[in-house]
């Protein structure tokens, strides 16, 4: 999975109440299936600002493959026995930003919870920055320059980095958002009140500022809580941390 070359960040805005609902059937009926067709499935999140989004990175070894994959699942049967319970939990599913890995997750190693395992603690920030045309190599070359390191002195390492994938969607039943350019950076916390520490020290950094002002428009920052199974979790508590032998 960290060598796939094509990614999918997708917020679903859901009907009231009914996240827990499709966590639950998300986890139990749909990780194991998309794996066997190869898709890798390294995060499912709730949304910590709005309690009726479910969010979930997705990724494929190319734009073939992942044609070919999408089309295996949407048309087998685990969809079919449970897409209408899975679509009664929706309002919208559109929200899919395809990516494409500058800095790809570690993700090897990482075992999978199995059902039933302990909740994990931790949040993850997904920062979603506008970027001008024709600009994204060189933001993402500043950026691995000037403002990742800053982030990094601050407490919170870089986990991945992302920018939009521009070929064409190869599975256009699924729709993705097109005509439009970011760059997506990952970090972990232990905790929301240190994620908040970080993104209020983060903000007056003369570097980040700097370098946001190049941007098209005030970046989305989504604060992420990870699901029971998701691969990607939190960073630990230094209170629970081991110390190194």
């Amino acid at each position: 999975m960290s060598a796939h070359a094509v990614w999918e960040l997708r917020q679903y805005t859901l009907r009231p109440g009914q996240r827990d609902r499709l966590v639950e059937l998300f986890e139990r009926e749909f990780v194991e299936p998309q794996e066997a067709l190869g898709i890798g499935l390294p995060g499912q999140f709730r949304d910590l600002d709005d309690p009726d989004r479910f969010v979930w990175l997705r990724s494929f070894a190319d734009m073939e493959s992942r044609a070919a994959a999408l089309a295996g699942f949407y048309d087998g049967p685990v969809w079919r026995a449970h897409r209408e319970a899975a679509n009664a939990t929706m309002l919208d599913s559109d929200d899919v930003l395809l990516l494409r890995p500058g800095k790809p997750f570690a993700l090897d190693g990482l075992a999978r919870p199995a059902a039933g395992e302990r909740a994990p603690t931790g949040v993850l920030s997904a920062t979603i920055c506008p970027l001008p045309p024709g600009e994204a190599a060189t933001l993402a070359r500043r950026f691995d320059d000037e403002v990742r390191p800053v982030l990094e002195r601050l407490g919170a390492p870089v986990l991945a980095q992302f920018l939009t994938e521009p070929a064409r969607n190869t599975y256009p039943r699924l729709p993705v958002r097109e005509g439009e350019s970011v760059f997506v950076w990952f970090s972990a916390f232990a905790d929301a009140a240190a994620q908040a520490r970080h993104q209020e020290a983060a903000a007056a950094a003369p570097a980040v500022i700097d370098w946001s002002r190049h941007l098209d428009a005030m970046p989305q920052i989504l604060r992420l809580a990870p699901t029971p199974r998701s691969l990607l979790r939190g960073a630990p508590s230094p209170a629970t941390s081991k110390e190194p032998a």
